[in-house]
């Protein structure tokens, strides 16, 4: 009877050593994501969400002019869907304009990719690229229903 309990036994910890492993093997992967200021920004505030959830926020300003942040896949996914929304101050023919940016896409398996959030069309379009692999990110012109401002 003893060896049949410490067959059990081994069998049951050799079960959760693998599960250990297997369950590493499974952590999320992560990517990250540099915005820049432009030449004629002043200011600007970027959030990013992946599947409507915030995950970064970018404050960039004339002290700040770069920031990248490490990003966090959520767990079992490679495809994600993504909502990149900010504002930005500009100086344009000498005055301060602000714009309301944004815009959504999908990251198609952007584990270990290096993404810029990227502004054009006179800052009014605002979304992610992989200059390395274009694949990596869509991008669905017009407004991201996550950043409207709610109004109360």
């Amino acid at each position: 009877m003893k060896s049949k309990r410490a067959f059990f036994f081994s069998v049951l910890l050799l079960g959760c050593a693998l599960h250990s492993v297997s369950a590493q093997s499974e952590l999320p992967g992560t990517f990250t994501v540099t915005d820049e200021r432009a030449p004629e920004e002043i200011s600007e505030v970027s959030r990013l969400y992946l599947n409507g959830n915030l995950v970064a926020t970018f404050r960039l300003g004339l002290s700040k002019s770069r920031e990248t942040q490490t990003i966090t896949l959520p767990a079992g996914r490679n495809d994600v869907d993504y909502a990149l929304c900010g504002e930005i101050t500009i100086m344009h023919n000498g005055h301060q304009e602000t714009h309301q940016v944004s815009s959504d896409g999908q990251l198609h398996s952007p584990q270990d990719h290096a993404l810029d959030a990227v502004g054009s069309n006179n800052f009014t379009d605002f979304f992610l690229v992989d200059y390395n692999d274009p694949s990596v990110a869509t991008h669905r012109h017009g407004r991201a229903a996550v950043c409207a401002v709610p109004s109360s």
